[in-house]
């Protein structure tokens, strides 16, 4: 048994067709047919139901991919831990950002970060809460930036607090003012992202609060479509501080609440126990000092 094998297996698992898990671990289909064959031999166990159309993890095949996966995860961080001895700073960190923070952060953070540490090769991923708790989990994530709170056992540093701006057409009649409170949202037809982003359900708590429930039918897919859709007067929205400093036009207002304002508190999240704990601190502080200055 060897760590390629396992690498097979856990593949296989994810994507159930030898063909694509092939081309995924650049061998031929026989080949991995192969190993996968002489990996249950040693296990002494069947992993895989195979048919003519798919591949099927068997009860003992799915107990023993997350040993598995953990396995992996250890030997990765290993291999860390001895390149962290000579700088903490170097190698791949794969870096999962939430989408209504990617845009708006990272033209901010990056410049600074490759500039601060030149041997760091920085990966990025954009996706959904959700889905970056699975990859951190699964190891598939070194690090990630989401909102709090997460309830996972992830360690974590706080960057930044975020205040929402209340969003209109420069057409609306609170388009002028200096600033709304929250209990403004009432009688409006307000529009949020579609399901599993967590803004929208941040923006939902605020609209609670207030007791605000004109939820407009349409859900966006990006807060660029959502800032276009408000910008064409069909309704209003709730923007992040960040998105609001390239986002207000002569056609979109992007106004404060009054205190207390509504915020959302970003992290950066990573697997408790991790060797690279020094790196992570010192991204997170990088991140801190770029953004805040800017939300001053």
């Amino acid at each position: 048994m060897n760590l390629r094998d396992l690498h097979y297996f856990v593949i296989l698992a994810d994507v159930k067709h030898f063909g694509e898990a092939a081309k995924r671990c650049f061998v031929s289909q026989p080949t991995l047919s192969m190993q996968i064959k002489k990996l249950e031999e040693e296990l002494g166990v069947v992993l895989f139901e195979r048919t003519n159309k798919q591949v099927l993890l068997t009860d003992q095949g799915s107990k023993l991919l997350d040993r598995t996966r953990k396995i992996l995860i250890l030997i990765d961080e290993m291999k860390e831990l001895a390149r962290q001895s000579e700088d903490p700073f170097t190698g791949e960190l794969r870096l999962g950002v939430i989408p209504t923070v990617s845009p708006y952060m990272l033209p901010l953070v990056m410049p600074e970060l490759k500039n601060e540490y030149p041997r760091l090769k920085v990966w990025l991923i954009e996706d959904q809460t959700h889905r970056l708790i699975t990859k951190l989990e699964q190891g598939e994530l070194d690090v990630a930036i989401m909102a709090l709170p997460i309830d996972k056992r992830f360690s974590c540093q706080t960057l930044y607090e975020e205040k929402f701006y209340f969003a209109c057409a420069n057409t609306h009649p609170l388009a002028q003012a200096k600033s709304v409170n929250i209990n403004d949202l009432k009688n409006q037809p307000i529009m949020l992202l579609e399901e599993g982003h967590c803004l929208r359900e941040q923006a939902m708590a605020v609209c609670q609060s207030a007791k605000a429930d004109d939820i407009a039918d349409f859900t966006a897919t990006s807060l660029e479509t959502l800032r276009l859709m408000v910008q064409a007067g069909m309704g209003v929205t709730l923007l992040p501080a960040l998105s609001t400093l390239t986002a207000s036009t002569n056609h979109l207002k992007c106004i404060p609440f009054s205190e207390p304002a509504p915020s959302r508190i970003l992290g950066l999240f990573w697997r408790a126990g991790t060797p690279r704990q020094v790196c992570f601190n010192a991204i997170a502080e990088l991140i801190t000092k770029n953004v805040q200055s800017k939300l001053v």
